[in-house]
């Protein structure tokens, strides 16, 4: 059996240190604020990067070098037959095809997945590529069965403000003044590639009832499992929301039941999408259940 690394970046919400638990490599995603680089979880922290973004200052994300992508894929490759690197969205970031370019040069050895994921459902795709490892498929095999599962998972995502979201261009001011006055909470979704609005509630209770309900729908309507809603990993992610969204959680159960807590993993959001949409943001994600063996 061949001996498959697997690769990520840290938009999927692996820390460093739970990269070394996973036996998973960890590309850490750059920012450069005001002028300065830092690397996510290597020395930038969740609360320094938070600390800055509210202080105003001036943040912009990056691709990884391509010489560290390369150098970090060279030195797998000493151990091991083949990688499977498995970057945030081509939608939301230019990395994944900057990776596929230079996996042209690898003949085959290294495979970068485009599974249109991030955050915990990117997570989620670097699980399953280390489970399907185990049952013994290779580097190709494992970037088809992602790929072609890509569109197996949601993210609905409350925004409390829409200030970070106007900085970026993506609303107007406008909007994000008549949402401020009003107590809107704009609710955005990720299905695929990109980061679209889906709704607008009033208040944090409604826009929570509805990013549930969208799940509930999505499992019965788009991915239909087997074994209903059991057949589907639960997940939440949140940007400076840790109490909030263990709240959150509770009530996920309660509309979910027969979960184990233990089973609805939460994360912070990378922190490549957290600079556009700022702290206090909840999300649910779906992802549905792989079985290995009969991949």
């Amino acid at each position: 059996m061949k001996q498959i690394a697997i690769v990520t970046d840290s938009n999927s919400g692996i820390t460093q240190a739970e990269g070394e638990r996973l036996g998973v490599a960890v590309l850490p995603m750059p920012f450069t604020i005001d002028g300065e680089e830092f690397f996510e979880d290597v020395n930038l922290t969740q609360e320094e990067f938070y600390a800055r973004l509210t202080e105003g200052a001036d943040i912009a994300t990056s691709q990884p070098a391509t010489g560290a992508v390369t150098a970090l894929w060279n030195d797998l490759l000493r151990t091991h037959d083949e990688v499977v690197h498995i970057p945030m969205s081509s939608g939301l970031s230019g990395s994944c095809g900057t990776a596929m370019m230079l996996a042209a040069d690898y003949d085959g050895r290294v495979q970068v997945v485009n599974n249109q994921r991030i955050s915990v459902t990117q997570r989620q795709s670097v699980l399953d590529a280390v489970a399907l490892a185990k049952h013994g498929k290779d580097a190709a095999e494992i970037r088809e069965i992602l790929e072609r599962t890509r569109f197996d998972s949601s993210i609905y995502i409350k925004v409390d403000t829409l200030k970070y979201l106007k900085k970026g261009g993506r609303v107007t001011p406008a909007a994000a003044a008549v949402s401020a006055v009003l107590g809107l909470k704009p609710v955005l979704q990720i299905q695929g590639e990109k980061l679209d609005a889906f709704s607008k509630s009033r208040g944090i209770r409604q826009a929570k009832s509805v990013m549930i309900e969208a799940v509930r729908k999505d499992i019965e309507e788009r991915f239909r499992p087997e074994g209903g809603a059991q057949g589907m990993w639960l997940e939440i992610a949140h940007t400076q929301n840790a109490a909030a969204a263990e709240e959150f959680k509770s009530e996920i159960l309660a509309a979910f039941p027969g979960y184990d807590p233990a089973d609805i993993h939460t994360d912070p959001l990378s922190l490549s999408v957290s600079c556009h949409i700022g702290p206090g943001a909840l999300a649910i994600a779906c992802v549905k259940k792989m079985d290995y063996s009969a991949e």
